[in-house]
C-alpha cells in the first residue's frame, strides 16, 4: 500500500520555537541632564548673573557692577501613545495556543509583560530622539537641542568639523569658555555611530593609554572619558543619523516634564466593550539650556 501524504502541508511546529522581542537601543540623555518636574505647559529656567567690577582706591563710594536676573522658558509638548489589540485575531494562528488562555474571553495575554517592556523601550528611544530633534507634528513650540545648541542661538560658539577624532574634539574643547573649564559635567554628545567611529580612530592610532574596558554602557548610553581632560564623551541614539557634536555642561540642559515616572509607567488594560487589550502612554516633554555661551557646536546637520 502506498503512503499518500500529498494532502498534508509540511509540518512546522510554530509553538516550539522561541518568540524574540525586538528591543532597540533606547538611549537615556535624561541621565546626564537636569530634570524639572511639574511643568504643565511652560515654565522658566530662572537665571542669576553677577557682573563684578573692581575699582582703584580704598574709599570707593561709587556703586559699580550689576546683579541680573533673566529667564529661558521650557515649553513642554504632550506626547501620547494609544493602541488596542484584538486578541481574537490570534486564534487563527499558533499564537492562539501559545499566548492566549483557553476560552473565548481573551482577557489573559501571556506575553503582556514582554509587550509592556517593548512599549517602554520604544518610548524611551522616541523621547531621546525628541530631546535632540524636537520634531513632533502639532507641537511647534517645542524645539530640540540640535536647534538650541547651534549657531542659530545667540551665544553658542561654533567650532569643529564632522570628524570623529580626538583632534576635532580638542578643537571644540579649546573653543569652550574658560568660565566652565573646571566643571565636572562637561560632556561631548554625539551619535552612537559617531561614538563608535571615534573609538575606532583612537584604537587604530595605537594610543598606549586607551583601555577599551573604560567604555561604559549606562542605560543604553555609551560613555568614555576624554583623555587627559575633565570631560565625558557620550554616544546617544537621540543624535543618530546626524553628524552633530556638541560640548558643554550637561547639567545646564534642563528637561521639563509633568512627572518623571510617566516615562516608565503606563496603563495596560482589557476593554470588554471593544474586546481589545489597550495601552496608553502619556507624558509631557520639553528642553532648553541655561547659558548658551557655555556651549560649543560643530553645527553639522
Amino acid at each position: 500500500m502506498a503512503l499518500d501524504l500529498t494532502a498534508l502541508a509540511d509540518f512546522n511546529n510554530e509553538v516550539a520555537g522561541p518568540l524574540l522581542a525586538k528591543l532597540v537601543y533606547g538611549g537615556s540623555t535624561m541621565e546626564y541632564i537636569t530634570v524639572k518636574e511639574g511643568v504643565k505647559y511652560q515654565e522658566p529656567i530662572n537665571l542669576m548673573e553677577v557682573d563684578l567690577v573692581l575699582q582703584s582706591g580704598t574709599c570707593v563710594s561709587t556703586p559699580s557692577g550689576s546683579l541680573t536676573y533673566t529667564q529661558r522658558n521650557i515649553t513642554v509638548c504632550p506626547r501620547t501613545s494609544f493602541d488596542g489589540l484584538c486578541l481574537k485575531d490570534m486564534d487563527r494562528t499558533y499564537l492562539g495556543i501559545a499566548e492566549l488562555a483557553p476560552g473565548s474571553y481573551n482577557e489573559t495575554f501571556r506575553m503582556a509583560s514582554t509587550y509592556s517592556e517593548l512599549l517602554v523601550n520604544q518610548f524611551q528611544k522616541a523621547n531621546d530622539q525628541f530631546i535632540w530633534s524636537g520634531d513632533q507634528a502639532g507641537c511647534a513650540a517645542a524645539y530640540g537641542l540640535k536647534t538650541i545648541i547651534s549657531g542659530s542661538t545667540a551665544g553658542v560658539v561654533t567650532a569643529g568639523t564632522g570628524d570623529y577624532t580626538l583632534a576635532n574634539l580638542e578643537t571644540m574643547l579649546a573653543a569652550l569658555s574658560s568660565d566652565v573649564a573646571d566643571r565636572e559635567d562637561l560632556t561631548f554628545f554625539m551619535s552612537v555611530s559617531g561614538f563608535r567611529s571615534l573609538i575606532s580612530n583612537i584604537r587604530t592610532q595605537n594610543n598606549f593609554w586607551f583601555d577599551p574596558v573604560s567604555i561604559s554602557n549606562r542605560g543604553g548610553i555609551l560613555e568614555i572619558g576624554m583623555p587627559f581632560q575633565n570631560a565625558k564623551i557620550v554616544g546617544t541614539v537621540g543624535l543618530q543619523g546626524s553628524g552633530r557634536i556638541v560640548l558643554g555642561p550637561a547639567k545646564q540642559i534642563v528637561a521639563g516634564t509633568d512627572l518623571m515616572s510617566d516615562f516608565s509607567e503606563f496603563q495596560l488594560w482589557y476593554d470588554i466593550n471593544s474586546d481589545q487589550l489597550k495601552h496608553r502612554i502619556s507624558t509631557k516633554l520639553g528642553v532648553n539650556i541655561a547659558f548658551p555661551e557655555f556651549w560649543v557646536s560643530n553645527d553639522v546637520a
